[in-house]
C-alpha cells in the first residue's frame, strides 16, 4: 500500500469544503484533473467512496465524513509542528494566536502584549476578541494557543482546559450623574433591588461575577428590574451616563470617566450580620491552554511572561 499523502488530505479537504472539484482546484492552484485524480487514488487505495456523484454536482458520503475529521486534526497537527519548527531561531518569528474576553482584551491585556514585542519585535500576535464562553471554546478547539477570561470555565470544558489565575480586578457598582445614588455615593445591600438595571448579555465573564456576587449577597436576579442588555461593556456604561439605570462594571472601564465625575462607583454596604461592610466584587483572570495539544515555543514564553507577572504582584 502506497498510503495516503499530506498532499491528498490537503486536496480532500478542500474538495469537502466546497463540495465542488473545479473551486477547490481552483483554490489550490492546480487542475481539475488532479484534484479528481486525488480523491480518486483515495478511494481505490481503501476501497471507500468518499463523495457521491448526483448529476453535476457531489454530496460527501459516510466515509468522507470520517475522513473530513481525521484529516483536519493531522493537518493541524502539521501546521502547529511547522510553526514549532520555525519559532526555534531564538523565538525570532512566528505566530502567537491569542483569545480574550472583552474586558481583559480591551484594557488589560494591550500592556501585556506591548511588553512581549518589545521582547520578540518580529512575533506576529492575532488577539481574538470575544465573550468568556465563546473563548472557553475556541481555546478547547485549538482555535487560540492560550485564552484569557474572567468568567467561569464550565464543567464540561475544565477536562479539555487547563486553567491559571494570572490577574484581577474588581467589578464596581456604578452610576451617572443623574441617578440617585450618585451625590450619595454608598447605598446598603437591600437597595440594590430598588433601581433599574442595565446589564450584559448571558456567557459574558462581568455578568457570571455579578449574578455570583447577587447569589452571595442573597439576592435573586430576578429580583432586579434589568431594563437593557447589551453584549459589550462600552455599551453599558454608555447607557447610564444619562439615565437613572446602575451597572455592575470592572473597573478598569469606567476609571476614566471616574476621575473625570461623569460616572460614580457606589460602595455597598453589607449590614447582614450586625456589622457594616464593604460588599466587594473581586474577580479572578484566568489563562487557558489545552491540556493536550501541542504548545508551541511562544506560547509557553508568553505563558511564563503572563505568570511572572502574576507572581510579582502584591
Amino acid at each position: 500500500m502506497a498510503g495516503m499523502t499530506l498532499e491528498q488530505l490537503k486536496i480532500f479537504i478542500t474538495v469537502a469544503e466546497h463540495l465542488h472539484f473545479t473551486r477547490a482546484a481552483e483554490e489550490l492552484y492546480i487542475t481539475q484533473p488532479a484534484v479528481s485524480a486525488a480523491i480518486h487514488n483515495l478511494e481505490q487505495e481503501y476501497g471507500v467512496k468518499l463523495f457521491h456523484r448526483i448529476g453535476r454536482h457531489i454530496e460527501i458520503a459516510e466515509a468522507g465524513k470520517l475522513l473530513q475529521v481525521e484529516a483536519q486534526k493531522i493537518l493541524d497537527q502539521v501546521s502547529l509542528t511547522e510553526r514549532g519548527l520555525r519559532e526555534l531561531n531564538n523565538l525570532q518569528r512566528g505566530e502567537l494566536k491569542l483569545g480574550s474576553s472583552l474586558t481583559i482584551g480591551n484594557y488589560w491585556l494591550p500592556s501585556k502584549i506591548s511588553k512581549f514585542k518589545s521582547q520578540y519585535p518580529h512575533i506576529q500576535i492575532d488577539c481574538t476578541l470575544a465573550n468568556t464562553e465563546e473563548i472557553c471554546i475556541g481555546t478547547a478547539m485549538g482555535q487560540f494557543d492560550l485564552g484569557l477570561v474572567e468568567g467561569d470555565i464550565k464543567p464540561a470544558l475544565q477536562n479539555t482546559l487547563e486553567y491559571e489565575i494570572v490577574g484581577s480586578d474588581r467589578l464596581e457598582i456604578v452610576v451617572g450623574q443623574t441617578h440617585p445614588w450618585f451625590e450619595r455615593g454608598e447605598i446598603e445591600l437591600t437597595q440594590l433591588t430598588q433601581t433599574p438595571w442595565v446589564m450584559r448579555e448571558p456567557g459574558s465573564g462581568t455578568q457570571q461575577r455579578f449574578e455570583e456576587a447577587l447569589q452571595n449577597w442573597g439576592i435573586n436576579l430576578g429580583e432586579l428590574n434589568v431594563i437593557l442588555v447589551f453584549n459589550s461593556g462600552e455599551m453599558t456604561k454608555a447607557a447610564i451616563e444619562n439615565s437613572v439605570g446602575a451597572i455592575g462594571i470592572s473597573e478598569l472601564m469606567v476609571k476614566k470617566e471616574i476621575q473625570l465625575g461623569t460616572l460614580r462607583a457606589i460602595k455597598v454596604i453589607d449590614n447582614r450580620d450586625g456589622c457594616s461592610a464593604i460588599a466587594e466584587i473581586v474577580r479572578p483572570f484566568f489563562k487557558l491552554k489545552h491540556r493536550q495539544r501541542f504548545q508551541t515555543a511562544l506560547s509557553k514564553a508568553f505563558e511564563q511572561m503572563l505568570l511572572s507577572s502574576a507572581h510579582n504582584l502584591p
